[in-house]
């Protein structure tokens, strides 16, 4: 017998290798589950990170837009704010243009009445003082003898009374010198000019124009006027017969009249 046969063995006794390769299985396990959550997490973190990394071009492109919109209403709101302003001021402009046609309007309508009131003052005045000439001018034409008055024109004389004849019912226009209508000494005028005879154009010339005649010795084609010799106020032409055509005021226009119905103050010829 050998004399180490009963020395107990100072080794460890060994494992079981079903343990052990259980316990190496449950590491591994562990392992395993711990890097599939590592995995997984990292996985997590990868996809929340690509996505809010693809989210985000997103939210950005819809802020874009909406502050595009916001400056294109803003940009819409001072146009339109401009646009209102214009037609404010255009507003503004076309009231004070309106009040100042009407006030200018007004200021015509008086200055127009005044002419008119001025007008018939002076038509008046002038009726007055015809009506205190004619008790003189009656008792010297009905004491002149009646052979004086000659009654037929011939040449010239003839032209002229023919012209004034042929306006008879013309209106009467201040300033008017034809063809269809005249003041007083526009008609006188212009039946001269048709026999070459060139008068002044207002009344207070034509009464000093020729030779001055007495109303008693009137002839056909000699020129009435009524007032004094150069301030006259009014001239019209005898054509014979005890009767004158003249342009005689706005109300009756071109007319044939006695000398009776306004006698004249004299007459001169330059026929």
């Amino acid at each position: 017998m050998s004399h180490t046969a009963h020395i107990r063995s100072h080794r460890k006794p060994r494992r079981n290798a079903s343990r052990i390769a259980m316990r190496a299985g449950v590491a591994g396990g562990v392992l395993s589950t711990l890097a599939v959550a590592s995995a997984s997490a990292s996985a997590s973190a990868a996809e929340s990170e690509t996505t809010q990394t693809m989210e985000l071009p997103t939210l950005t492109a819809d802020l874009a837009a909406q502050v595009a919109q916001s400056a294109e209403a803003t940009q819409q709101a001072a146009a339109d704010y401009e646009l209102q302003a214009e037609r404010d001021a255009a507003a503004a402009k076309a009231a004070k243009q309106a009040e100042a046609n009407l006030a200018e309007a007004k200021k015509k309508a008086a200055e127009a009445k005044k002419k008119a009131e001025e007008a018939a003052r002076k038509e008046a005045a002038e009726r007055a003082s015809r009506s205190a000439a004619r008790p003189t001018l009656t008792a010297t034409t009905s004491s002149a003898p009646a052979a004086t008055h000659t009654s037929t024109a011939t040449g010239s004389a003839a032209a002229v009374i023919s012209f004034v004849k042929a306006q008879l019912g013309d209106a009467y226009v201040s300033g008017g010198t034809g063809p269809n209508s005249w003041d007083c000494s526009g008609l006188v005028q212009a039946a001269f000019r048709q026999v070459g005879v060139d008068l002044p154009r207002v009344s207070q010339s034509q009464s000093t124009a020729g030779t001055q005649v007495s109303l008693s010795s009137l002839q056909p084609g000699d020129i009435l006027y009524w007032g004094s010799a150069g301030s006259a106020y009014h001239v019209a032409v005898y054509v014979g017969d005890g009767m004158f055509v003249g342009a005689q005021n706005p109300s009756s226009g071109v007319v044939e009249k006695p000398l009776s119905y306004d006698p004249p103050s004299g007459a001169v010829r330059v026929l």
